[in-house]
């Protein structure tokens, strides 16, 4: 009966002042129904998960210890995605774990093909001295194949990327101002997508309303509509 973190997001949200929150990431065994609830019921809790998945096969899932399966990580996504409209979902996955086999990539390939994430971060595996398969896993996949496996990866994901952000050219988003870079002004939506706008005005830590008017896989550009908040 102690709290979780449903429980802590629940009591964070009656807090004056604070417009967003987000946790960085949740691995799927604690991903809860509670949890997906709370996400969706509480207004300040931004439409944004990372979810990690590692691999699309069962045999690595096990070898790496994860205690989920592909299928148990998809009803995951979908119950998400019913509850939650328009959430971006984020995963990490590694690539050249320990014999990993072509099929085993495969099966990963097909599973971020299927699911379609706004943003994958993709490794390559290396061992960790003392964790588990740094001591009892022979470290057996070629470092050339691991990169030619973590470049595919990368390439699907950048087509994905361009499409979904593709959606938000000519809407309006929430842009939370997080800072400059190079003249112009950054910060990001309730997604997590990073968004620049150039404007000789302050905004630092406002909350503004920017139209897209560019898109890329890796960002999006605007102009200024209004400032929500002071």
């Amino acid at each position: 009966d102690k709290p979780d973190l449903a429980d802590l997001l629940s009591e964070l949200h009656t807090i004056d002042g604070l417009v967003r929150l987000r946790f960085l990431t949740n691995h799927p065994k604690d991903m809860s129904t509670k949890l997906i609830d709370a996400v969706a019921s509480l207004e300040k809790v931004c439409e944004l998960i990372n979810l990690p998945v590692q691999s699309g096969n069962d045999d690595i899932l096990k070898a790496m210890r994860r205690d989920y399966t592909v299928e148990h990580y998809r009803r995951l996504i979908t119950e998400i995605r019913s509850k939650i409209p328009g959430v971006a979902l984020n995963t990490d996955v590694i690539v050249g774990f320990p014999s990993e086999s072509e099929e085993q990539f495969h099966q990963t390939f097909s599973l971020l093909s299927e699911i379609r994430f706004d943003t994958i971060h993709v490794a390559a595996y290396s061992p960790r001295p003392g964790t588990i398969a740094a001591r009892e896993l022979e470290d057996n996949i070629p470092a050339d194949e691991k990169r030619r496996r973590l470049n595919i990866i990368e390439q699907l994901q950048e087509s994905i990327a361009t499409e979904i952000n593709a959606r938000l050219s000519g809407k309006t988003v929430e842009v939370l101002v997080e800072g400059k870079k190079k003249g112009k002004w950054q910060g990001r939506t309730r997604s997590g997508k990073l968004v620049f706008f150039s404007d000789p005005g302050d905004y630092l830590g406002q909350v503004v309303n920017i139209k897209i008017e560019k898109t890329s896989p890796w960002s999006l550009q605007g102009k200024i509509k209004s400032s929500g908040m002071n």
